[in-house]
């Protein structure tokens, strides 16, 4: 969320402009959600990546046995992409508001 927000706060005058020339509130909503699923999705790889190196670390380094379940790294997967969504709205709902007067004075 503060990631999208202060991407946001960077990029008023953009959304300022593109709703000066016409841009719905529905496109910058979608334009931010979209970005947020996309930093959601990207974080869910890396973790998932990240989670079955250490597991394989663990096991050539230590002798134990690891397994990975398919179940759990969707489930996984699933509940941070909804919570990456969920908190995207917030800040996609600020900028589909701004109106194209106030984006040049926002910060």
């Amino acid at each position: 969320m503060n990631i999208m927000l202060v991407s946001v706060t960077e990029r008023t005058r953009e959304i300022g402009v593109r709703v000066a020339i016409g841009a719905r509130r529905r496109d910058l909503l979608m334009q931010f959600l979209l970005e947020a699923v996309t930093l959601s999705v990207a974080g869910c790889l890396a973790g998932a990546l990240v989670g079955a190196a250490a597991a394989v670390a663990v096991n050539l380094v230590a002798g134990m046995t690891m397994v990975v379940g398919l179940v759990a790294v969707a489930a996984a997967f699933l509940i941070a992409s909804l919570l990456g969504v969920f908190f995207g709205l917030y800040p996609a709902r600020r900028a589909s508001r701004l109106e194209p007067i106030e984006a040049p004075a926002y910060r």
